[in-house]
């Protein structure tokens, strides 16, 4: 009899997500078990527990997950886990809290692929703006951003502080400069909107960061992307289903959330598939699902449904 194939789901908040234990169930898990409220300190024992119950072919046929709402957090317990582990006894492991890591990925990958189709350039030199940038994805997608060269501007509702902060934890702990600006006001919104060469808005759902009057003034703008599906739209003029759809009144190209959003399920889904199918153990994060990103937008389709 064969061993089946178990996902260990490990969150610090206090449910997993179901969104990715139906991924899982979809890539071919057959034994699902989150595991709730976990700390840093945890995630040692539980990733040993984990190992040395099933053997060395036991152990081919594991994995760890690792969810909750915190992206710093997340990067740590994946550290922690890939040092828990014991030659041979060794699982593939895959970090996506809040769905944060493939959503950016998914996100930025898109932007780049419609710089280059609509407007022949890439990140690299230009001044991307995520409003809303202290979140989950805009964290990630501005991480990302800035390793592809481009300077990338977290913004934040809360004022200058807050966005600041963001973007010194963030910016130190994956080894990149992250700007910082204030989103308080209508007037910093639109003096920060006027200077970017991309626009992404990675707020809350339901939450509008950039009107009508705010893309009157984006003179520089090339590309609006959207990962709100949830209306109001988070960019005003961008459709959901937008991909690669001028913007009314600008130079740039709209990129709806739910164009990313195919995009971010298909990178899931495949680092779930080749997670389970890995031999050796495999360890995916945000830089991981960045590849897969371009690799799905890359395929025949060549664009947000590839």
């Amino acid at each position: 009899m064969e061993r089946p194939y178990i996902l260990h789901m490990f969150t610090p908040g206090a449910q997993m997500s179901p969104f990715d234990v139906n991924m899982a169930a979809d890539a071919g898990y057959q034994v699902i078990t989150p595991y709730c409220g976990v700390t840093l300190e945890q995630v040692t024992g539980l990733t040993q527990d984990a190992i040395f119950s099933r053997g060395p072919k036991g152990v081919a046929r594991t994995g760890i997950f690792i969810g909750g709402r915190d992206v710093l957090l997340a990067a740590d317990m994946l550290e922690r886990a890939r040092a828990a582990l014991v030659p041979p006894f060794q699982v593939s492991l895959f970090a996506d809290p809040s769905g944060s890591y493939t959503t950016a990925a998914a996100l930025v990958a898109a932007t780049e692929a419609a710089l280059r189709r609509h407007h022949g350039l890439a990140l690299r030199g230009l001044r991307v703006l995520l409003l809303g940038g202290t979140g989950t994805v805009g964290r990630i997608a501005g991480v990302l951003c800035a390793r592809e060269g481009a300077t990338a501007v977290l913004s934040s509702h809360k004022g200058l502080a807050a966005a600041q902060a963001a973007a010194g934890q963030t910016g130190a702990r994956f080894g990149v400069t992250l700007e910082a600006v204030s989103g308080h006001t209508d007037a910093e919104r639109r003096a920060a909107i006027a200077e970017a060469d991309v626009v992404m808005g990675v707020a809350a759902a339901g939450v509008q960061v950039m009107t009508a009057a705010d893309r009157a003034i984006a003179a520089r703008l090339r590309v609006a992307a959207d990962v709100n599906a949830v209306p109001p739209e988070g960019l005003a003029g961008v459709g959901v289903m937008d991909d690669g759809r001028p913007l009314e009144g600008t130079a740039a190209v709209g990129l709806g959330a739910l164009a990313i959003g195919n995009v971010k399920y298909q990178v899931q889904h495949r680092l779930l598939v080749r997670m389970r199918e890995a031999k050796p153990a495999v360890c995916f994060g945000f830089d991981d699902a960045f590849a897969v990103a371009r690799e799905v937008l890359a395929g025949p389709a060549g664009g947000a449904g590839g």
